[in-house]
């Protein structure tokens, strides 16, 4: 065999017995997709989309034993899920790598079970990194790893590795009618979300309690303010009580930065609403009818 097929048949050999295929019924009916077992007793990861709404969820090992599972936690934001496999034996489990080490143009592979067909196995490149897309939650899915290695449905879920077999990203979309465009969510997000889904069932997120839409900064403003960025967030509504209506925001406000970050759209809040600012007071720079204000914020936690 010459070099890149030594790689990818290693790449196989090393993650291929980690990848399950699952399979759900739920009051919408039957369906399935792929899943990475990460630990020996039995964590797997997979879609958010691929369990959404099961009553019962099995996998299927790639040795072929089928074992009951069950859903430990979701989260929509980032369209993960993790499951645990009940078995008596230690399962088969993957590496997860590090996403922040890849580069483009690196060898990817792709293992799954596309349209039911098991233990099927795509090859190419990196294509892109940084993506984003938007997730069932709202939010935008960041940091997703761009492959044109081939996925259908039924891939999602399983695993995208490096050439040392090692879990680079999670497979999560394809964009319809396109060739060659398809997205995994980068392993250092799965390795976060995993730690919480294990100990909380969710992912925890700060809120502000307000909507708002992306707006661009009349240029008379940006330059006063000496400021770079073109847009910020319009607030169109603030939640009575919540945290932006106790700090002063109103709507009709054009947020600028918080926390010293620039808000230069409703993504760009949302990444910036993490979990560990529940609770920890940031400042906020706003316009409110063209005058600059600076207002002290305390984000809450974000429910469901």
């Amino acid at each position: 065999m010459d070099a890149y097929s030594r790689a990818v048949t290693a790449a196989v050999e090393r993650a291929g017995p980690a990848v399950l295929h699952v399979a759900v019924r739920g009051k919408r009916g039957a369906g399935g997709g792929s899943g990475v077992t990460v630990s020996p007793d039995g964590l797997v990861l997979t879609n958010a989309h691929v369990v959404a709404g099961a009553e019962e969820v099995r996998v299927t090992t790639a040795e072929g034993r089928p074992l009951a599972a069950r859903i430990l936690g979701e989260d929509a934001d980032t369209d993960l899920a993790l499951l645990r496999a009940e078995s008596a034996d230690s399962l088969p489990a993957a590496t997860l790598g590090d996403s922040a080490a890849l580069r483009v143009g690196q060898l990817a592979v792709a293992i799954g079970n596309p349209l039911g067909f098991s233990s099927t196995v795509t090859a190419g490149v990196i294509s892109a990194l940084g993506r984003s897309l938007a997730g069932r939650g709202g939010r935008p899915i960041e940091d997703l790893v761009q492959t044109d290695a081939a996925l259908n449905p039924g891939n999602s879920g399983g695993a995208l590795v490096d050439s040392l077999g090692r879990v680079i990203g999670i497979n999560t979309a394809i964009i319809a009618g396109a060739q060659g465009l398809c997205f995994a969510v980068a392993s250092n997000t799965a390795q976060l979300v995993l730690g919480q889904l294990a100990r909380f069932g969710r992912v925890r997120r700060a809120a502000l309690g307000l909507t708002g839409q992306r707006e661009a900064i009349p240029r008379r403003f940006a330059r006063a303010l000496g400021m770079a960025q073109e847009s910020g967030v319009l607030v169109a509504a603030v939640q009575r009580g919540g945290p932006a209506d106790r700090a002063g925001i109103a709507p009709g406000d054009l947020l600028l930065e918080i926390g010293g970050a620039p808000v230069t759209g409703v993504d760009a809040l949302l990444r910036w609403l993490t979990g560990e600012r529940v609770g920890t007071a940031a400042e906020v720079l706003l316009l409110r009818r063209g005058d600059p204000r600076r207002l002290r914020v305390v984000p809450g936690e974000r429910e469901g």
